[in-house]
């Protein structure tokens, strides 16, 4: 039987009560702990809070949420989805994880990457021409802080560090980090460089296509001489009692999140007979539990895989329905998937 572990991630989407009116940002980051309790509840082996600086999401602070829902679980793993590292700075990162390290007793998980969302950049004084130098040159440093000794580093982003300890050290002597990536070689080459597991992002376009990721990303670790290490993929999706039930709730709200994005990028809106393609033949799982277990199996055989994050919040969908998909995901689809792969 094929060892998987299967997370649930979430952006805080800005969402909708039963009259249409958007929920106050509060009550969105309550519903986001709700969530997670119940996903730690239905068997879920982690939960990921992303990490943004604009009005349609609620989290721009996710180490809190994280806090929040670590005093209220017991079990599941708590990381980010992801932590903008180009626009932090990696001893606070480190610091703040530590922290969230000790107070969950171990279930900290960081995932850097460098976001989809650019607003971070100007809001805390970064030049988006240095976007490739930011992350490169802070995430060879987060990774000598994650050895948790002294470090001696420079570059041309922030101060040196001679000899520096910084605190407090966790109690395993490591913080199990990722990197969080696009699809592109070159960010996969990097992760692999850096000796550090490996997150996809698909988010369009058929899973089985980033096989080639995958074994790029192998092949680099080996070359780089680390051992082999895990890799997860991140996916949208969502679960209701039937196929059709799943898209017409979701397709309303992921339209409008959809068109919202493709607006500030300059895509064409996104039309339901594309996203419907894309249900079925693409990176969303959408549907009843049988064709989300389905699904989900395909796209860890596909790739081989060690882990599967599910997206289950889409723009303004209901906290409701996302607690009832969380529900059948977990009680449902999850024990389905287990079967297709022994």
């Amino acid at each position: 039987m094929i060892t998987v572990e299967f997370g649930l991630d979430t952006f805080g989407d800005v969402t909708v009560d039963d009259k249409g009116k958007s929920l106050p940002y509060a009550q969105v980051i309550r519903n986001v702990v709700d969530q997670a309790i119940l996903a730690e509840q239905v068997g879920l082996d982690g939960f990921g809070v992303g990490e943004h600086h604009r009005d349609d999401f609620a989290v721009s602070a996710p180490e809190i949420v994280l806090a929040a829902i670590a005093g209220r679980t017991e079990r599941i793993k708590l990381s980010t989805a992801v932590t903008v590292l180009s626009s932090d700075d990696p001893v606070r990162v480190y610091e703040r994880f530590a922290t969230l390290d000790a107070v969950s007793r171990g279930r900290a998980e960081i995932i850097l990457g460098r976001g989809s969302f650019t607003e971070s950049f100007p809001l805390f004084g970064f030049d988006l021409n240095d976007y490739e130098k930011l992350f490169a040159e802070k995430a060879e440093l987060m990774t000598a802080l994650l050895d948790e000794g002294p470090v001696t580093w420079s570059g041309t982003v922030r101060p040196p560090l001679k000899n520096q300890h910084v605190y407090p050290k966790t109690e395993s002597g490591h913080i199990r980090t990722w990197i969080g990536v696009g699809g592109s070689p070159e960010s996969v080459v990097r992760a692999a460089q850096l000796g550090l597991p490996l997150v996809l992002a698909i988010i369009g376009g058929e899973p089985a296509r980033f096989a080639p990721y995958v074994e790029l990303y192998h092949r680099a670790l080996k070359e780089f001489g680390h051992e082999q290490l895990p890799v997860a993929v991140h996916c949208p999706g969502f679960v209701a009692d039937t196929d059709e039930e799943a898209v017409e709730t979701l397709w309303p709200h992921a339209r409008n999140m959809l068109n919202r994005i493709g607006r500030e990028r300059g895509w064409q809106p996104m039309a339901k007979g594309q996203f419907e393609k894309d249900v079925r033949d693409g990176a969303w799982h959408v549907g009843s539990p049988s064709t989300v277990a389905a699904k989900v199996a395909r796209t860890i055989q596909a790739l081989g895989i060690q882990r599967f994050d599910l997206k289950y919040s889409a723009g303004t969908l209901p906290h409701d329905k996302m607690l009832k998909a969380i529900s059948l995901y977990g009680t449902e689809v999850l024990p389905q998937v287990r079967s297709l792969l022994a």
